[in-house]
């Protein structure tokens, strides 16, 4: 059973927006050199076949388009990772500067909230992230300080190992702080999500 912290009064208070770079932007060129650089990892993957050579191609084409979306959608998740330890710490001075708010993330005072509280505020805001989960995006934040570039990664990784490197750091980070189980009641908060790189 969740257990909320009690704010005083009754109003709702205003958060700064979580301002999310999504990445829509893209550099010209990006894909195909990102594809490129994931052909050799997409050839490595192929077991040893007497299929035709063009066949053969095929399979490598197709594993590395596989590879790219994957390295996709970490870079997506570590953009919202990176935009929501950012909005934490912009509501973490928020809440040093409104005195109903002030004693509900200092760990002298119990029950505090932590700052993965801030992260569950937003799941169960319900706010929409097109297949992002925040949790994994934070992991993947804390887990790189930037996004590496894809060449980086191997195959095992983006196919098996991020998630659950992601996972483990937040569930790591989220503990850190153990008597710190109350959470931030959403319905006493409002704040905006703006995805800047579409605006």
């Amino acid at each position: 059973m969740r257990r909320y912290i009690e704010i005083p009064g009754s109003r709702t208070h205003e958060l700064p927006p979580l301002l999310v770079h999504s990445g829509a932007e893209r550099a010209p060129g990006a894909e195909a050199s990102e594809l490129a650089s994931v052909m050799v990892e997409a050839e490595d993957m192929l077991a040893p076949s007497d299929a035709e050579p063009d066949a053969l191609e095929e399979r490598k084409f197709e594993l590395a388009l596989q590879l790219n979306q994957q390295y996709k959608a970490l870079v997506a998740h570590w953009q919202w990772g990176d935009s929501i330890l950012e909005w934490i710490r912009q509501c973490e001075i928020t809440f040093e500067a409104e005195e109903a708010l002030r004693k509900l993330l200092r760990p002298d005072v119990w029950p505090h909230a932590s700052r993965a509280s801030f992260v569950t505020l937003l799941m169960e805001k319900e706010v929409p992230t097109h297949g992002v989960a925040l949790d994994r995006a934070v992991g993947l934040r804390l887990t790189f300080r930037q996004p590496p570039p894809i060449d980086c990664f191997s195959n095992q990784f983006l196919f098996f190992l991020n998630s659950p490197v992601a996972s483990s750091a937040y569930r790591t980070w989220s503990r850190l702080s153990p008597h710190s189980g109350a959470l931030l009641p959403p319905e006493r908060f409002h704040f905006d999500v703006l995805d800047i790189d579409r605006e």
